[in-house]
């Protein structure tokens, strides 16, 4: 699960900083925290609009990117400082990333109280309706006497004060799921029961006696099964390739293609990239694993959710918009349903694609052009660009 910290202060040295990069450091077996500094945003002013400068762009697209956001705030004057006041209306002004995102409030202050004014007053920003964030009730973690609870090595030095850290970090990460199902469109809260993401079951296909999480998984299967490889010549419907050419020809798709069977189990991916610079994040080593373990479990409902229309025959292909690799790019998942000549289903073709290349190709090659979400044909007719926003399994 991926949190954002964000360091209430500007100032060069920060207890709530160390606060911070306690929580990523030693309890990143729970959470991937990324700690994020404010001391390079300008200060709000709406005469002066900097929305799309570089520090508040990047908060934004890291806010959206995670799944939830400890803010760590000092207090001033029984207050949260004005460089995060300040960062705060750059959020809501044009930007919003934080409408309906998931988070936690912890503060370190030298007074006994801790942050716990200042905390109350935050909660009171991040309710408005400019910013409408989810803020996790109760839990407040409030570190007094900040001076004195780090010792050389920056590590909390009580023991109790290091477990209810903890306790709060867990059950946060509980509410983040809470809030995920509560988002989650009509239908897709009830489904995780009903699909068996653990791929237990079997199918006339499943490779037995090797174990599913096998890092070598893709070897050992191919072993047991005398898997062909190599220039042996495969009889398909229409044609007649080697693997090797299968292996080229998928390999040169215009999209990241993956399959995972009627089981559940996640079967093969065109490996085009290395994971890092794939649109939708996959690793060798994930071949074979039963989708369960190739999804965060904050999605189970929606991966499950995917599976039901496909394989029910509600839909054929379930497509979802992810917003989340920049401008420059319109990134798209498809869900497609494999089914084999009686119309039985067999499994899932995720494809995923930027389609923005093809999209600004098409607008030169026709002369028409995108004016804000309808698109103006040279014929003078105006059609709605739709994007279909079923649920997003994302990695």
């Amino acid at each position: 699960m991926k949190i954002v910290g964000i360091v209430g202060s500007n100032a060069e040295f920060s207890y709530n900083r160390l606060l911070l990069n306690f929580i990523a450091k030693n309890l990143k077996n729970l959470v991937d925290v990324e700690v994020l500094d404010i001391d390079e945003v300008p200060m709000f002013n709406q005469s002066d609009d900097q929305t799309n400068s570089e520090p508040i762009q990047y908060l934004n697209k890291k806010i959206v990117e995670a799944d939830g956001v400890i803010i760590a705030t000092p207090e001033y004057n029984h207050s949260i400082p004005s460089a995060l006041q300040s960062v705060l209306e750059w959020l809501s002004f044009k930007i919003h990333p934080l409408d309906g995102k998931p988070v936690m409030i912890v503060g370190a202050s030298y007074d006994v109280q801790g942050s716990s004014r200042s905390q109350l007053h935050l909660r009171q920003i991040l309710d408005a309706p400019g910013v409408n964030a989810v803020v996790m009730p109760g839990n407040e973690f409030l570190l007094g006497e900040v001076h004195q609870a780090f010792d050389e090595d920056e590590n909390l030095k009580d023991a109790s004060t290091v477990q209810f850290l903890e306790s709060c970090i867990k059950k946060f990460i509980r509410f983040i799921n809470v809030v995920t199902i509560i988002d989650s469109p009509e239908g897709m809260k009830d489904v995780s029961s009903t699909e068996d993401l653990y791929a237990t079951g079997k199918i006339d296909t499943t490779i037995e006696g090797v174990d599913m999480e096998a890092e070598d998984w893709v070897e050992q299967a191919a072993e047991a099964v005398g898997a062909v490889e190599g220039d042996t010549y495969v009889k398909l419907d229409r044609g007649i390739l080697t693997v090797n050419q299968l292996n080229y020809f998928l390999k040169s798709m215009p999209a990241e293609l993956t399959y995972a069977d009627s089981n559940n189990q996640f079967l093969y991916y065109n490996r085009m990239y290395e994971a890092e610079d794939m649109l939708a994040s996959r690793t060798p080593a994930q071949v074979g694993n039963p989708l369960a373990k190739c999804h965060p479990e904050r999605t189970y409902s929606g991966v499950a959710w995917v599976i039901q229309q496909l394989r029910k025959g509600k839909e054929d292909v379930v497509r979802a918009h992810v917003p989340t690799h920049g401008p420059d790019k319109f990134v798209v998942h498809s869900y497609q349903a494999i089914r084999d000549e009686e119309g039985n289903y067999l499994g899932i073709n995720e494809y995923v694609q930027d389609i923005k290349p093809i999209i600004d190709w098409y607008l030169k090659q026709t002369g028409q052009q995108l004016t804000g979400g309808d698109v103006d044909a040279v014929s003078g007719a105006t059609e709605k660009v739709d994007t279909v926003s079923g649920a997003t399994a994302q990695d």
